[in-house]
């Protein structure tokens, strides 16, 4: 069944998915801030591991073709956090095919990176939900209690289950995510190709390159803002590593500007989706459900590891083994470049590759 919504087709989720309504999850993934500060704040901190970013420069993809690989990721956290569990599951797993090329040889340590290792997939996961989090506290509603902030840790463990990390691994309180950053700290590296990349994933202007002329000193002002706000969120060391330090002025002025932004942008659900229109065109039929309040066609929820049982998926640590040995053997052992099987068999899945 569809429902028609803002003159397009909105078809209802088969079901809740890994989070449901009652989630902390929702609560926070679904204001404003996540999918626009928090998510672009989780990017910028991916780069700083050393591996990661390896991987990221190697393809160029990020500066070939920044509206894609923006489209393209926004869509999968929009999908961990709100797509239903079928569709998820099998973007999970087709994920760990597109990361079976993302290897090779770290250019300044020297050590091998792969995308698909445990340590960075836990890492893109911690930061990348922390990253949300801070976002909605700084210039949302503000701190979760107790019981959940709790839960929201809890339901990213059960997220880590659609990754190759393992779920007892997640920090599971404030305490413990700061031990985490301490123990990731000395394994961080600010290096050039580091800080390209933070420098460029904070500019928002490149996803709205076709503005009319008109429109373009707003885009200047909304885009200052925008990055201003990601780099507040940051601490200093992860500033200073990233060469993205800004005057203790910028920082005083964006909260409340923001803050005022996103209770604005809040009270639109139809404002929010325009946004995000702009912003991923591929994410809109996985989070309209949830902000228009459509139920799903199942009232169901599933545990990601309930998922892959039922629809046939391996746990992505055991995932597409054969396939990712073949592409060892490529890339290390006869030095030719990787498959890129996986990313055109994803584009179904997230979206086109532009």
């Amino acid at each position: 069944m569809a429902i028609r919504k803002h003159d397009r087709e909105l078809t209802p989720a088969e079901d809740y998915g890994f989070f449901g309504p009652e989630s902390v999850a929702w609560k926070v993934w679904g204001y404003p801030t996540s999918l626009t500060v928090g998510f672009s704040r989780a990017v910028v901190v991916e780069e700083l591991d050393p591996n990661l970013v390896a991987s990221v420069d190697r393809t160029q993809d990020i500066y070939r073709r920044p509206k894609t690989r923006y489209d393209r990721t926004i869509h999968y956290f929009a999908l961990v956090a709100f797509g239903d569990s079928r569709t998820t599951a099998r973007a999970a797993d087709v994920l760990v095919k597109v990361h079976s090329k993302a290897i090779g040889t770290e250019p300044y340590g020297g050590g091998r990176y792969d995308a698909n290792d445990p340590a960075s997939q836990l890492w893109i996961l911690v930061t990348g939900w922390h990253s949300v989090l801070k976002a909605y506290e700084m210039y949302g509603p503000g701190r979760l209690s107790a019981a959940e902030e709790a839960q929201y840790w809890a339901e990213c463990a059960r997220a880590a289950e659609l990754q190759t990390c393992s779920p007892d691994d997640v920090p599971r309180s404030r305490a413990e995510l700061h031990a985490y950053y301490a123990r990731m700290r000395p394994v961080m590296s600010g290096s050039p190709i580091a800080r390209r990349a933070m420098a460029h994933l904070m500019d928002i202007s490149q996803l709205a390159d076709d503005v009319p002329l008109v429109a373009r000193p707003a885009r200047w002002v909304i885009g200052r803002f925008f990055r201003a706000g990601v780099i507040a969120t940051l601490p200093h060391w992860m500033r200073e590593l990233g060469d993205v330090t800004q005057p203790r002025a910028m920082d005083v002025v964006a909260r409340p500007v923001l803050r005022a932004t996103f209770a604005v942008l809040a009270t639109s659900k139809r404002l929010q989706l325009r946004i995000l229109g702009l912003l991923s065109p591929s994410t809109v039929p996985v989070v309209a459900p949830i902000l228009l309040g459509v139920p799903p066609v199942t009232p169901e929820l599933l545990t990601p590891r309930e998922a892959q049982e039922r629809y046939g998926y391996d746990r992505p640590a055991e995932a597409h083994l054969a396939w990712r040995a073949k592409q060892h053997d490529k890339v290390f052992g006869r030095g030719e470049a990787p498959s890129d099987a996986g990313l055109v068999e994803s584009e179904p899945v997230l979206g086109r590759l532009g």
